[in-house]
């Protein structure tokens, strides 16, 4: 796993100027929720995410709003006890302060 620094306003650690497929970027690991960190400062967090089936971020709250984007199979988000089912290429926001969880189907 990778983590990208930055410095000066700049992204680190990753090649620029080429075309990249996010979810060539983290590989699904048996029995594994597994991270990568893009960017992380006090304005924005990116992180990617590779869910193994069944596995899950249990329900927590965030200080600011999450933007999912589901880049391969199908995942299960609940938010304020409601599931929606995302798949490939489908998104949703987990809104600021509110109990979400992201489960990997």
């Amino acid at each position: 796993m990778t983590e990208l620094k930055i410095e000066n306003g700049k992204i680190k650690n990753i090649k620029k100027s080429q075309v990249l497929a996010l979810k060539e970027q983290v590989s699904c690991q048996k029995g594994q929720v597994v991270s990568k960190t893009l960017v992380q400062n006090n304005a924005v967090s990116v992180t990617l995410f590779a869910f193994d089936k069944d596995e899950e971020i249990s329900t927590h709250e965030s200080e600011g709003d999450a933007f999912v984007t589901c880049l391969d199979g199908v995942g299960k988000i609940t938010i304020d006890g409601v599931e929606h089912i995302l798949k490939e290429g489908e998104s949703i926001v987990m809104p600021a302060k509110h109990p979400h969880a992201v489960y990997g189907r």
